[in-house]
C-alpha cells in the first residue's frame, strides 16, 4: 500500500493492530498518581491516555490492546470495549512494570503474527501518526522508531543514524552521538518477538526495548526512523503536564456550551462545557472550563485546565490543570500548579503570596 492510502483502506487492510501501554506507576506525578492513574490525568479536560487512542484509530487501527497494572479498574471503567473511540480494547494485565519489552512479550497471544503500533500511554504526539504508519506498511521495515530533535537528548534514549537507517541506540548517554532521542512510539513486525525472548533483563531488572531493537540491528535488521515535525510531550512530570495543556488549549476550537453572567467577562478563546457558569469573573483565554464547574467572583487566566465539578470563588489562577470536585476558595493567586480531586483550598487569615503547588486527591489547603 502506498503512503497516500487513505483513512478506509488503511482500516480495511486490518493488518496492524496497536498496542498502548498504561501499566506504569508514575512516581514522577506523586503524589497525584497515588490515588489514579496518571494516563488518565486529564489534558485540556481530556485524559492524555484519550488521545493516543484517537491517535491510532485517526491512522486506521482498530484493534487495540491495552497493557495495565495496579490502576486497572481505572483505565477499564475510562476506556470501556473501545467503541466509543471506534475501536475493539482488550485489556493486557501486567502484574509488574517490567520494561516495555516485558509488555510486548505479555501481549503476544492479542498481537498473535500482525504487525503492530505499541504508544505509550503518557505520550503526547501534535499532528497524529497516519503518516507514521503509511510509512511503516509502505516500506516494510522490521521497526520504525519515532525520533524527535531535543537540545538535551542525554536524559533519554538517542539513536545513531547512517544513510538512513538506524545503526545504534544508546539509553541516557553521557556524550550522545546525536541529539535524536526516541518518542513513546514504535512499530513492529512480528520479528520484535524473536528479539524479545534472546536478550537479558537490564541493570535495572527489566527487558529494555532498546535492546530488543539494538538485537535486531545487530543481525541486520532494516530498523527505520522517522523523524517528528511537530511537538512531542512526555507527560510524566507536572511541568510538561502543564506544558502539554498548553499547545493542546493552543490548538482546540473555542465552544460555548455553558453560560456566562452579563458582568463577566470572557477574553480570547474560553472554552465552556456543558452546565459550566462564569459569575461575575473574568476568563482570559485560552482556558477551557470543564462539565458543571462553576467560576464565582475570580480571575482565571490563560492556559488553565478547570474538571468537572470544580468550583473557584473569590480566587484567582492561572497556568495550572485543577482535577474535578475540587473547591478553590479565597486564593489570591495560584500559579503553574497540578492540583489533584476533591482538593479544597482555602484562604486563611493571613495574607497569601503567589502559590505554587502540586497536591494530591483529597488534600486540604490553608493559604497564609
Amino acid at each position: 500500500m502506498g503512503g497516500s492510502a487513505a483513512h478506509g483502506e488503511l482500516v480495511a487492510l486490518g493488518a496492524v493492530k496497536g498496542l498502548i501501554l498504561s501499566g506504569g506507576k508514575g512516581t514522577r506525578l506523586r503524589p497525584i498518581t497515588h490515588t489514579g492513574a496518571k494516563q488518565l490525568v486529564p489534558i485540556a479536560n481530556k485524559p492524555v491516555l484519550f488521545y493516543g487512542l484517537e491517535a491510532l484509530v485517526e491512522a486506521g487501527i482498530e484493534e487495540v490492546g491495552i497493557v495495565v497494572g495496579d490502576t486497572a479498574e481505572e483505565i477499564r471503567k475510562a476506556v470501556g470495549d473501545g467503541s466509543r473511540f471506534g475501536a475493539t480494547v482488550e485489556y493486557i494485565p501486567q502484574d509488574q512494570p517490567l520494561g516495555l519489552a516485558h509488555a510486548v512479550k505479555i501481549s503476544r497471544s492479542f498481537l498473535g503474527d500482525s504487525p503492530f503500533v505499541m504508544y505509550l500511554g503518557d505520550n503526547f504526539i501534535t499532528g497524529g501518526i497516519s503518516a507514521v504508519v503509511e510509512q511503516f506498511i509502505e516500506e516494510g521495515p522490521e521497526v520504525l522508531i519515532l525520533l524527535k530533535q531535543m537540545p538535551d537528548p542525554q536524559r533519554f534514549g538517542v539513536a545513531e543514524l547512517e544513510g538512513g537507517r538506524v545503526i545504534r541506540l544508546e539509553e541516557k548517554p553521557v556524550h550522545p552521538r546525536s541529539d535524536l532521542v526516541l518518542v513513546g512510539v514504535y512499530c513492529f513486525q512480528p520479528s520484535i518477538f524473536e528479539a524479545v525472548e534472546a536478550i537479558a533483563p537490564s541493570a535495572r531488572g527489566e527487558l529494555e526495548i532498546t535492546d530488543a531493537i539494538q538485537w535486531q540491528i545487530d543481525r541486520g535488521r532494516q530498523v527505520t526512523p522517522h523523524v517528528v515535525a511537530g511537538r512531542w510531550i512526555d507527560t510524566g512530570k507536572m511541568d510538561d503536564l502543564l506544558e502539554c495543556n498548553r499547545v493542546v488549549l493552543d490548538l482546540l476550537p473555542e465552544t460555548r456550551l455553558g453560560t456566562a453572567s452579563d458582568d463577566s467577562r470572557l477574553l480570547g478563546k474560553v472554552i465552556l462545557q456543558e452546565g459550566s457558569e462564569i459569575i461575575n469573573s473574568t476568563v482570559r483565554g485560552p482556558v477551557i472550563v470543564g462539565a458543571n464547574t462553576r467560576v464565582v467572583n475570580s480571575f482565571v487566566g490563560p492556559f488553565t485546565a478547570l474538571y468537572h465539578d470544580v468550583l473557584v470563588e473569590s480566587s484567582e489562577i492561572e497556568h495550572s490543570i485543577v482535577l474535578e470536585h475540587t473547591v478553590i476558595r479565597g486564593a489570591s493567586k495560584i500559579e503553574d500548579s497540578l492540583i489533584g480531586r476533591d482538593v479544597v483550598i482555602e484562604k486563611s487569615d493571613t495574607r497569601p503570596r503567589a502559590h505554587k503547588m502540586m497536591l494530591g486527591d483529597h488534600s486540604r489547603v490553608s493559604l497564609a
